[in-house]
C-alpha cells in the first residue's frame, strides 16, 4: 500500500528539499495543501480538500488503486469535508457576495461530489428562504440508504407544524426562522423536517435523521437552553438552561447511544439523560477540554484535556488501541485522529507540532501499516525551523500565565535575542501545540517569539477566562509585558529589543501596546486589528442588532462598555501617545473586523504626525485565505521588522 499511496500523494503534493538558507515567505504563506480530509465509512476512499494553489480542489484517493480524480472548485475558501455514506463527499466552501460598494457577505455552502470527483449538486438550492442563511452546517447524515444529509436552513415564520412557540408575535420578530431539512445529495433538493421557533438556533439529530435535541437562545434575555425528546418521541421538554448566552460553551453535544447530552459543570464533563434528567460524571476533570466524536455512532469516544498539548482519555477500546500505536510512533508530536472506517480497521491521522508542519497518514490496523498521504507545507520539508517550549510565569497580580516560546533554529541559551510578542486572537481562544506559520516564519528570521495565553484565553478554566472581562486594554496587556520580563530574566531575550505583532484581537493588542503602553515596545504590527472599540460596537450593532445576544456578550467582555471605558481602551483615541513605528495590514473584504478599524487608526496616526505603514490586502477577508495575501503579510512584516528591529 505504501508505494501506491506515495504515487497518489505525488499527484497531490509537491515535495520539497532541505534549505540551507531560511525558506522564502511563500513557503510559509501558502494555504496548506490539505485543509481537511475525511475517510469514507467503508474505509476504501479518502477525500482531500485543498490544493497546491489558491484554486481549491477536491481530490479522492482510492486505497490500493492508482489514479487520483480531482474536481476543481475554483478560487473559494475551503472549510471542511465529510462523507455522506460511501456515495457522496460533502465539501463545505465559502465565498463572498457584494450587495453594494461597501457591503459584502460571506456565505458557506455544501457541494455534493461523487467518489469519481464529479459534481452532483449544491445542497438545499431548491429553497428560496435558505439562500439567505450565511452558514449551512450539515448536522448529520442518515445511516440507512438512501443516504440523506440533515442540513440547517430557514423557513417562513408562518406558524407551521413543528414549532411549540405559542407566544404572541412581538414587534421586530423576523419573517423567517431556522428549520431542519433532509437533503438528497444526488440532486440537492431538501424536504423540511421541522421548523424552529423564533429562539431556535440548531438541532441535534440521530442516525435516522430524527431531531433529538433542540438548541434555543431566547431573543429577549439571551438565555441558552437545551430541549430534548427522550427516545425521539413526544413533545420537546426542557433539559438544561445555562442562564446566559455565554453558557452555550458548556454544552458539548448529544450522545445517541446514551440518549443524553454532554455538559461542562464546574470544569467537569457530565452526561445528562433526556429521559429522567439523571447526571453522571464522564472522564477526568481537566483544562482545555474537548471531545472526539464517532460520527458512525453519534457519540463521544474520547475526552481531550491538557495545557501544553492535548492528552486523551479514550472511551472506546478500539479507538484507544489505534491511538496508542500512533502516539508511540510519533513521539513528541500531536496526533489527531481525523476519522476512521466504520469497522475501525483504517484510520485517517494528522500529525503536527510547533516545529513540524502537518502531515496526513493512513493507518491500516490489521496490516499494522502507517502510510504517508500528504504534507500540508511541502516546501518546508527538511527546513530548519524554530524550537518551541512551554513555560509559565507570574503576572504582576500573581496569576499564573502559560505561554509558548519559540527560539530561532540553532539559538543558544543566553543569546539575548530580539523578541516578538505574538498574542492570539479571540480573545476567547488559545494557541495550540501545532504549526503556526507566522510564528515559525519569524523564528527563521532570527527572532524569539512569545505566544502568551493571557487571562481571558479559553481552555484554562472558567475563573481564568472570567479574569479577562473588562481588561482588554488593562491586565490582558500587562500579562504580555510580564511575559517579556520573565524571558528577560531567563537571559533568552534582550528586553530593549521587543516588538509586538498580532492578528484580530492580537492586532488590537499590538495597537494597545503602542498607544496605551508607549514605552514597552520598539514597534507594533496589527493584522486585521481593532483600533476603536466604540466604532466596533457601532459596526456590530449595525450588522447584528443592538439588542442581539452577541452584542450583549461583547459589552460584558468590554466591562459594561461605558463611553469613558471605551475611549480609555481604544488605541485610536490615544494615537498621539504612540512613540514607535506602526504597521497596519487589513483585508478590504473583512466582515469580522471591517477595514474601517485600520483606516481609523491610520487617520489618527497621520493627524498626530506618527510613523506608520498601511498595507491593504485586495480581495481578502479576516482569515487570510489566499496564499498571495498571506505571503504579502509575511513579506511586509519582514521588511518592517528589518527596519525597526533588525535581528542582527
Amino acid at each position: 500500500m505504501r508505494s501506491v499511496w506515495a504515487a497518489s500523494a505525488a499527484a497531490f503534493v509537491v515535495g520539497g528539499a532541505a534549505h540551507a538558507a531560511p525558506p522564502p515567505a511563500s513557503a510559509f504563506g501558502r494555504i496548506p495543501v490539505v485543509v481537511d480530509a475525511a475517510i469514507a465509512p467503508g474505509g476504501q476512499k479518502v477525500a482531500f480538500l485543498g490544493g497546491t494553489s489558491d484554486q481549491r480542489v477536491i481530490s479522492i484517493a482510492t486505497i490500493d488503486q492508482p489514479g487520483l480524480p480531482v474536481l476543481a472548485l475554483g478560487e473559494v475558501e475551503a472549510v471542511s469535508v465529510r462523507w455522506a455514506g460511501d456515495g457522496f463527499v460533502l465539501a463545505r466552501i465559502a465565498y463572498w457576495e457584494s450587495t453594494g460598494p461597501r457591503v459584502a457577505y460571506r456565505f458557506e455552502r455544501n457541494i455534493a461530489i461523487t467518489p469519481e470527483a464529479k459534481p452532483a449538486a449544491r445542497l438545499l438550492d431548491n429553497d428560496i428562504n435558505s439562500q439567505y442563511l450565511l452558514h449551512q452546517p450539515v448536522l448529520g447524515v442518515t445511516e440507512a440508504q438512501p443516504t440523506r444529509a440533515m442540513v440547517l436552513g430557514l423557513a417562513g415564520n408562518g406558524g407551521a407544524a413543528g414549532t411549540d412557540d405559542t407566544r404572541i408575535k412581538r414587534k421586530g420578530e423576523s419573517g423567517v426562522v431556522t428549520a431542519l431539512w433532509k437533503v438528497d445529495p444526488a440532486n440537492g433538493d431538501g424536504q423540511m423536517v421541522e421548523k424552529g421557533n423564533n429562539d431556535t438556533v440548531s438541532w441535534e439529530v440521530d442516525l435516522a435523521g430524527q431531531p433529538r435535541v433542540r438548541l434555543d437562545v431566547d431573543e429577549l434575555n439571551h438565555r441558552f437552553s437545551v430541549f430534548g425528546r427522550a427516545g425521539g418521541k413526544g413533545n420537546w421538554s426542557p433539559v438544561w438552561s445555562g442562564g446566559s448566552y455565554e453558557s452555550r460553551r458548556d454544552y458539548f453535544g448529544y450522545s445517541e447511544p446514551d440518549d443524553a447530552i454532554y455538559l461542562l459543570q464546574d470544569d467537569r464533563l457530565v452526561k445528562k439523560r433526556l429521559a429522567d434528567g439523571g447526571v453522571e460524571p464522564l472522564g477526568q476533570a481537566g483544562p482545555s477540554l474537548h471531545l472526539v466524536w464517532d460520527e458512525h455512532r453519534h457519540t463521544a469516544v474520547g475526552i481531550a484535556t491538557g495545557l501544553e498539548k492535548s492528552s486523551y482519555e479514550w472511551l472506546d477500546p478500539d479507538i484507544a488501541a489505534a491511538a496508542g500505536v500512533l502516539t508511540r510512533a510519533f513521539k513528541a508530536q500531536q496526533v489527531t485522529l481525523g476519522g476512521w472506517s466504520k469497522d475501525h480497521t483504517r484510520f485517517l491521522v494528522r500529525v503536527a507540532g510547533p516545529s513540524s508542519p502537518g502531515t496526513w497518514y493512513l493507518y491500516d490496523r490489521p496490516a499494522k501499516q502507517i502510510s504517508p498521504l500528504a504534507d500540508e507545507y511541502p516546501e518546508l520539508k527538511g527546513a530548519a525551523l524554530g524550537t518551541t517550549r512551554w513555560i509559565t510565569y507570574k503576572s504582576r497580580d500573581g496569576l499564573e500565565i502559560p505561554a509558548y516560546v519559540t527560539l530561532p533554529p540553532g539559538a543558544q541559551p543566553g543569546q539575548k535575542l530580539p523578541l516578538i510578542v505574538y498574542p492570539h486572537g479571540g480573545p476567547r481562544a488559545r494557541d495550540d501545540y501545532d504549526f503556526d506559520f507566522i510564528a515559525q516564519f519569524l523564528a527563521t528570521r532570527g527572532y524569539a517569539v512569545l505566544q502568551p495565553q493571557f487571562r481571558g484565553s479559553w481552555g484554562f478554566g472558567q475563573a481564568f477566562e472570567d479574569a479577562g472581562k473588562g481588561e482588554w486594554g488593562g491586565k490582558m496587556q500587562t500579562d504580555l509585558l510580564d511575559g517579556v520580563a520573565a524571558l528577560a530574566a531567563s537571559g533568552d531575550i534582550d528586553p530593549k529589543r521587543v516588538c509586538i505583532v498580532g492578528a484580530s484581537f492580537g492586532g488590537y493588542s499590538a495597537l494597545a501596546g503602542a498607544a496605551l503602553y508607549p514605552d514597552a515596545y520598539r514597534c507594533a504590527a496589527s493584522i486585521a486589528g481593532i483600533g476603536d472599540l466604540g466604532l466596533l460596537l457601532v459596526e456590530d450593532a449595525r450588522l447584528y442588532g443592538r439588542e442581539s445576544a452577541g452584542m450583549g456578550e461583547l459589552r460584558d467582555d468590554l466591562g459594561a462598555a461605558s463611553t469613558e471605558r471605551l475611549m480609555a481602551q481604544s488605541p485610536a483615541r490615544h494615537a498621539g501617545d504612540v512613540k514607535v513605528p506602526v504597521l497596519l495590514i487589513h483585508g478590504d473584504k473583512d466582515t469580522v473586523v471591517p477595514i474601517e478599524q485600520s483606516q481609523r487608526m491610520a487617520e489618527r496616526l497621520k493627524a498626530a504626525g506618527k510613523a506608520y505603514d498601511f498595507v491593504v490586502l485586495e480581495g481578502e477577508n479576516h482569515y487570510l485565505t489566499k496564499s498571495a495575501n498571506r505571503t504579502k503579510v509575511l513579506e511586509a512584516l519582514e521588511q518592517f521588522l528589518a527596519k525597526n528591529l533588525p535581528a542582527s
